[in-house]
């Protein structure tokens, strides 16, 4: 697999996510500014993936740097730019809280150490983030039995992370312990992250996969055609509620119907324990445009009226258990989740 973002030498390099399948073009970005506009142009997404962007783009404004002064001024405001990309995905604020941290712990100190400092912190986040979803996998294998056709919505592998992939990192430590498994993906409308992502990396793994209408998900489970339904996710409430990419609800939903185990695989950077419940997730939406277009053809009238929120919210209720680096949560939620973030703080 080709990488999806990378620090080389004193720059960001990483792949550009509206251009796959056809293209495989690289972007180059210099500065946080660039990295911010990467973000939020979808150049770059996956909540893991955003916050490795994020930890990069404050990383390359600093190294650029020739005077220390204003420094402090200057971290807080290009911190505040990249909060501003993308306000739902918590990994995005966990990761800029890190740097921040940082910072601050070696503030003030010459320039050359701190730019040292802050490098350092966000290859750690990079590193970090793809031996977090490794074991993820290697928690998450056990609830995919051999012969599973495994439901996936948007895009939970390399592509949304720094590398092996939540979801889809579950799915590759499945068949890498020998379980023979088909993977079920949903094209997820409006931006085809499965259709256009996922569905080329399992092609580039050599794991057998069928693409589907967001709409069939609830056809082929009645048929029994779906064992079992794991996602990814962006932002995970005390209480377990989770936010994913939009769509997601409906195949929670429908699994229980079915009764289909619906699982999350996600890092513990995507937990929120501050907010208690789902409602308090804030909730994006983006351009019109993303939903009257598919590429440059134009699906519906131009002016047509259009509601694009990007993240549903999931309740607990219809979860089975939230798939982390520590652990398997199950409910209660209040309880596991916070359970199994304390191991983390010992690690």
């Amino acid at each position: 697999m080709l990488p999806t973002i990378e620090w080389k030498d004193g720059k960001v390099v990483m792949i550009d996510q509206r251009l796959l399948p056809q293209k495989e073009v690289f972007v180059t970005c210099t500065d946080h500014e660039q990295v911010a506009s990467a973000i939020e142009q979808m150049v770059i997404r996956g909540a893991p993936a955003i916050g490795v962007a994020a930890a990069f783009g404050l990383a390359l404004s600093i190294f650029r740097m020739k005077s220390a002064y204003k420094l402090e001024e200057k971290f807080a405001a290009m911190s505040s730019r990249l909060e501003k990309t993308r306000p739902t995905a918590r990994n995005l604020f966990w990761a800029l809280e890190r740097m921040k941290a940082a910072f601050e712990a070696n503030w003030p100190a010459p320039l050359e150490t701190i730019k040292d400092v802050i490098i350092e912190e966000a290859l750690a986040i990079e590193k970090e983030d793809i031996e977090t979803c490794r074991r993820i996998g290697s928690w998450g294998k056990d609830v995919i039995r051999d012969g599973d056709s495994i439901l996936t919505h948007c895009n939970a592998g390399e592509l949304a992370t720094a590398g092996y992939g939540t979801a889809l990192g579950v799915v590759r430590a499945a068949i890498e312990e020998g379980k023979k498994v088909r993977v079920i993906v949903d094209e997820t409308r409006p931006f085809l992250q499965g259709a256009r992502l996922t569905a080329w990396e399992l092609k580039k793994s050599n794991i057998p996969y069928t693409l589907i209408t967001d709409n069939m998900a609830g056809h082929l489970m009645r048929l029994k055609e779906v064992t079992v339904a794991v996602t990814g996710a962006d932002r995970i409430a005390r209480n377990g509620d989770t936010a994913n990419k939009i769509g997601t609800y409906s195949v929670a939903v429908l699994a229980k119907e079915n009764n289909i185990p619906f699982y999350i695989a996600a890092p513990f950077s995507s937990v929120d324990l501050s907010l208690a419940a789902g409602d308090e997730i804030p909730i994006e939406e983006r351009s019109a445009d993303e939903v009257r277009h598919a590429g440059a053809c134009l699906l519906t009238l131009p002016d047509a009226p259009v509601r694009n929120p990007v993240f549903d919210v999931t309740p607990a209720r219809y979860i089975a258990g939230i798939i982390t680096e520590n652990g398997i949560a199950q409910p209660p939620y209040e309880k596991s989740l916070p359970e199994l973030a304390s191991i983390k703080k010992k690690v």
